[in-house]
């Protein structure tokens, strides 16, 4: 009997850049020619079916137009296509169209996109580079920092994935100018739960300031764009792989997650989680970490930013609260909950811990008692 012992220990640098701007399309054609991505220029740009004529088609021109390799790869929107039948369409539209390991995927749209065709980015041959071109507040918000990428299954959110880092980020905000109402204020809905887990300060700046950020005010879109990445930044960067402090990012996401596949995604993802903080901020404030006043702060703030803070009827909150085991955090068949401490930070359990073990009980008063 022997023993061969494989040395594979290294150190990886995964750091990229968000550039956070406007038109910033032909700036991504020049950090390409400045080898952004290596001598690669063979790129698939992929989209959803919104996007592509609003701004994938204008990225796919000036790749052409700049002499590059480049085809479109677009699937219908929304959350519904984010499944393994949708990434297994752009894996064969890739191979269909000789792609090997020598290209770069380009993520054009929203979080659905920017998810899906990271994970994509993953897997291909191996592994190739990828980027992310954000097109909505949300996908700024969420998407742009941490190298989540997943698809979604009938049973769960998430939970099939990867983290995968992209090159760079653009966050475009000239885009949100053609974002319905919903999408805007979906987006608006992680940029609150930012808030309340890092500055009273940042959450007190949207509150008075949500009338411009929908006018698209651009000193106002600007400064959230940027907050958000920071907040999230700071976060990720003590703990990539979420194993410990990156739980925080998943305040109101037990029930917020859960509630958006029940509702079957006639839901946004931010209006499910404006429901999901709702019910964790009456949590946090039954179990002593938020005052009544928090609460109806933050309800406030949801409201204004036009997001439902009630459980829609058609609902089964029997279904809900058996959909809450579907949740990431859940361990040894557990649940747990991230929990806010007033507005502007977390509470930390024993041992750093970042989510309290709750009882099922607990949970369905909650859930129950919600209008």
């Amino acid at each position: 009997m022997s023993t061969f012992n494989v040395e594979l220990k290294k150190v990886v640098d995964d750091s990229y850049e968000i550039e956070i701007g406007y038109e910033l399309g032909q700036k991504l054609i020049d950090d390409i020619k400045s080898g952004l991505v290596g001598k690669i220029n063979k790129f698939a740009v992929v989209t959803d079916s919104i996007v592509k004529d609003l701004y994938a088609e204008k990225i796919y021109n000036l790749l052409i137009q700049n002499g590059y390799k480049s085809d479109l790869i677009v699937f219908p929107e929304g959350e519904k296509s984010k499944t393994r039948e949708t990434k297994e369409f752009i894996e064969d539209s890739m191979l269909a169209k000789g792609y090997h390991r020598d290209c770069c995927i380009i993520a054009v749209g929203g979080g659905v996109v920017t998810d899906i065709a990271g994970f994509v980015a993953g897997t291909y041959g191996r592994g190739v580079p990828f980027i992310n071109y954000a097109t909505t507040l949300l996908a700024a918000a969420d998407a742009s920092v941490g190298g989540k990428t997943a698809v979604d299954t009938p049973l769960a959110t998430n939970l099939i994935g990867l983290f995968n880092q992209p090159k760079k980020v653009y966050i475009d905000i000239s885009t949100w100018k053609t974002l319905p109402q919903r999408q805007v204020s979906s987006g608006l809905a992680e940029t609150i739960k930012h808030a309340c887990i890092s500055s009273r300060e940042f959450f007190d700046y949207i509150l008075n300031n949500m009338d411009a950020i929908f006018e698209n005010n651009d000193e106002v879109c600007q400064h959230i764009a940027h907050e958000n990445c920071k907040v999230k930044y700071h976060v990720v960067m003590k703990d990539e792989r979420e194993s410990g402090l990156r739980e925080i990012l998943n305040l109101g996401h037990t029930v917020g997650r859960a509630i958006e596949t029940v509702s079957e995604y006639k839901l946004l993802h931010g209006e499910a989680l404006s429901i999901g903080l709702i019910a964790e901020v009456k949590l946090a404030n039954k179990l002593g970490y938020c005052t009544d006043e928090d609460e109806t702060l933050l309800i406030k703030a949801l409201e204004k930013a036009k997001l439902p803070v009630k459980i829609p009827d058609y609902i089964d909150r029997e279904e809900l609260v058996k959909k809450l085991y579907t949740d990431k955090k859940v361990k040894n068949g557990q649940l747990r909950f991230v929990l806010q401490k007033g507005i502007g930070d977390i509470m930390v359990f024993d041992g750093e811990q970042y989510a309290k073990p709750i009882s099922e009980e607990m949970a369905r008063e909650i859930i129950m008692a919600m209008e």
